[in-house]
Parts: structure tokens; C-alpha cells; sequence
């Protein structure tokens, strides 16, 4: 004979209702997760990956809907080749969490006289909270390059990517390569993230240089590898809070403060690290360079740390006479000033004798600069270094040996050293 308990009835009954409620508040979830978050794939959108078929309108399109949602949005750009002849993603926008997840790569056209009149292929403006991940775009910057190099007529060129005016921002994984000039640019932007950044241009491609930041504050650069024609990563005036780490640079001209000065007026830099990081067979390692001529620009508390050099030119240099063409500046003392410069901890070979050189402006020496820990040899001895209007002090071992002025006893040395030479003039007849 079955007998059949109430109490298990009634307790199985209330478990299944349970257990009901549960799948209701999970599909309940999942759905609302799936409409909180909206992704647009470019494919379905009518993109076609053939490297041919023009993808700007279908970019303008997504970059819309996804600007317009209420929702984090991304823009999904799958596996294949795009050709896009150049695309302008403007904000504000409705959300602040857009994501560019490239899987695939942007191929711009090889016809230099397609961007021949556009400052920037790919542009971002406006925007707070966007995130670019992962891919590949391509400038084909190979014919640009060419013609530069035949002495004829040629446009300016594109910068491959420019953020402009633009906040939280993240940079992760994207590689750029070919770039007609400047690959990514950030300008007038503020908490900037950038990471596994990779760059890559011929070494004698002009005027490519990998990340330039200006007029920003709160960038970071981190993990990245670059190689081009030109600065690997360079800093215009209005940089302030800026944090390099665990960068590989070269081939290229190296990383430069500069140059400044151009205005007579404009902001100065503050506060830039560059920290673990290695330069190889570039033509300059830590640069601050600045016009010859008047200007109230400034560069100050910038730190070089834990740095490696091999077989880099000019592994630290300051140059304060810059006069490219000889114009506009031939007879004229920078007004720029520089001072409270660290180095520390920055070993390797220069590929010429002087692998220190602060070339300083007459009338605004560059002050507080710092230096310990200096090995640097050339030839397999160690290098030399040389001095012009530089203030500052040295500690532990420094080779080549320092040849800062203190200060406090700056002109008694200026002294010491014209007597010297008035004594070789004399020694000499």
C-alpha cells in the first residue's frame, strides 16, 4: 500500500515554485544584460571585408547608433581587411562607455592624393568613455613616404589616429603600422590609457612618429614597442602628468620633450616620467629640445629612469639651439626654461663619443638638473660628455663623469675654465 506524505507534497510543490522563480530571475537578467550592452557588427551592418569595398559610411552609421544609444554600446570590427577612406566619430554622446573592438584590420587607400586634404584618417573627438581594443590600422604611408623622398610636390600627410578633446580614454592592444605622419595623436584630452601599444614604420619614414601628446593631462603610456622614422614618442607643450613605462623605442629619433618654443607664447610641460625602458640604434634617447628664439615655455620636474641604451647616438641630450632650415632663428637665445630634470639609473652604449650633451640656452640656463648612476661607454670606454649653461648636481657614479655647473659656484667655474683656455692660447704661440 502507497502511503503518500503531505508534508514531502507540499515541500517539493514550494521547491518547484522555487526553482521557477530562479530560472524566471535569471532569464529575466540575462535579458536585461543583453539590452544593456548593444553591439554592432560592421558585417551585418553591410561592411565587407575585401579590402576594396569603402566601410566609411558603414562606420559613420555604427559610430551614430552606438553614440545615440542610452546603453554601453560597442562597434565590433571582425576578422578581415576594411577599406576606409577616412571616417570622423564626433560626440558628446549619450553614454559614456563606447567600445572599438577590432579583430580585423582598417586599410586606408594607397593613393596619396585621397587624404591630401585631410589632417587625420581616423578621428575621435568629443568623448568621454571610449575604449579601442585589439587590431591593426594601416596608413600605407609607403607611397607618401616615396614621393617626400623625390624632392617633389607632396601633401602633408594624415595622422593615422587623432583623439581630440576627449576624456577617459583607453588604448589597448592596437597596433598601427604604415602611418603617412604622426600615428596617433592625443590632443586636448585628460585621463588617457594606453597600453600594448604597437607601432611600426620604416626607418626612414618621415615625420611618423609613433604617439605624440599635447595640450593633455593624465596620459599613460605602458608596455608599448615602437619603430619609425622619426620621435617614438614626442611631447608638445601643454603636457602635464604624464606617466611612460616599459617602452621599447627604435629604430627612430627617440623620445622628445619638444620641440618647444615655436610660440612665443604657450603652455609649458610638467610633470613627465619615463621609466623601464630601452632605446635601440635610435638616433637620440631622452631628448628636451626647443627653438632658438624667444618664449615663455617651460619643461620641469621630468624624470629618466632606469633606462637602457644601446648603441643610441645622443642617450641624453639637451638642445636648446634647435633651428631646423636655419629659419627664423639664426642669432637668437631660446627663452624657454628648463629645469628640475632627473637622471637616474641609465646605463648602455652611445654610438658616438658624447653621450651626454646639454647644449643650454644663454640666457635661461637649464637648472636643477639631476644626475646618478650614469654608466655610459662608447667603443667599449667610457664616453664623454659636455656642458654648456647647465646647472645641477650629480651623486653616486656617474660616467661620464659630470660636468654640471653647481650653482653656487657657477661663474667662479666659468672662470677657471676661460683662464684654462687663455693659458693653452698662450702655451700654443
Amino acid at each position: 500500500m502507497l502511503i503518500t506524505n503531505p508534508c514531502v507534497i507540499k515541500f517539493s510543490s514550494a521547491l518547484l515554485v522555487t526553482f521557477h522563480v530562479f530560472l524566471s530571475l535569471q532569464l529575466l537578467f540575462f535579458n536585461h544584460a543583453l539590452a544593456a550592452e548593444l553591439t554592432f557588427n560592421i558585417i551585418s551592418l553591410g561592411a565587407k571585408p575585401d579590402g576594396k569595398t569603402d566601410a566609411s559610411s558603414v562606420l559613420q552609421m555604427t559610430w551614430a547608433k552606438a553614440c545615440d544609444s542610452s546603453t554601453p554600446a560597442t562597434i565590433y570590427v571582425p576578422d578581415g581587411i576594411f577599406y576606409v577612406r577616412s571616417v570622423s566619430f564626433n560626440g558628446p554622446c549619450k553614454n559614456n562607455v563606447i567600445t572599438v573592438l577590432i579583430d580585423g584590420t582598417l586599410v586606408a587607400s594607397s593613393d596619396i592624393q585621397v587624404l591630401a586634404k585631410t589632417k587625420s584618417w581616423i578621428e575621435f573627438s568629443h568623448i568621454d568613455g571610449l575604449s579601442i581594443t585589439g587590431g591593426t590600422i594601416d596608413g600605407q604611408g609607403t607611397a607618401l613616404w616615396n614621393c617626400k623622398h623625390s624632392g617633389k610636390s607632396c601633401p602633408v600627410g594624415a595622422t593615422s589616429l587623432q583623439i581630440n578633446d576627449a576624456q577617459n580614454v583607453n588604448i589597448n592592444g592596437l597596433s598601427s603600422i604604415n602611418s603617412q605622419k604622426f600615428n596617433i595623436v592625443v590632443h586636448g584630452c585628460q585621463n588617457v590609457h594606453m597600453t600594448r601599444v604597437n607601432v611600426s614604420a620604416a626607418d626612414d619614414s618621415p615625420n611618423t612618429d609613433g604617439i605624440h601628446v599635447q595640450q593633455s593631462s593624465d596620459v599613460t603610456i605602458l608596455n608599448s614597442s615602437i619603430s619609425n622614422g622619426d620621435d617614438c614618442i614626442s611631447i608638445s607643450p601643454g603636457t602635464s602628468n604624464l606617466w611612460m613605462e616599459s617602452i621599447t623605442c627604435g629604430p627612430g629619433h627617440g623620445i622628445s620633450i619638444g620641440s618647444l618654443g615655436i610660440k612665443a607664447e604657450e603652455d609649458g610641460v610638467h610633470n613627465v616620467t619615463l621609466t623601464l625602458s630601452t632605446f635601440t640604434g635610435t638616433q637620440n634617447g631622452v631628448r628636451i629640445k626647443s627653438w632658438g628664439r624667444p618664449s615663455r615655455g617651460f619643461a620641469t620636474k621630468v624624470y629618466f629612469q632606469h633606462i637602457i641604451m644601446d648603441n643610441v647616438k645622443n642617450p641624453i641630450i639637451i638642445d636648446q639651439n634647435y633651428c631646423p632650415h636655419e629659419t627664423d632663428c639664426p642669432g637668437q637665445a631660446s627663452g624657454v626654461k628648463v629645469s628640475e630634470v632627473t637622471y637616474e639609473d641609465i646605463k648602455g652604449t652611445s654610438a658616438t663619443e658624447i653621450a651626454i650633451n646639454f647644449d643650454c640656452s644663454p640666457i635661461n640656463h637649464c637648472t636643477g638638473l639631476s644626475m646618478k648612476d650614469i654608466n655610459l661607454t662608447y667603443e667599449n670606454h667610457i664616453a664623454k660628455a659636455s656642458c654648456k649653461n647647465a646647472e645641477g648636481t650629480t651623486s653616486g657614479v656617474v660616467e661620464p663623469s659630470g660636468c654640471l655647473a653647481d650653482k653656487s659656484n657657477f661663474w667662479q667655474n666659468v672662470l677657471v675654465l676661460r683662464l684654462k683656455d687663455n693659458k693653452n692660447a698662450l702655451e700654443g704661440l
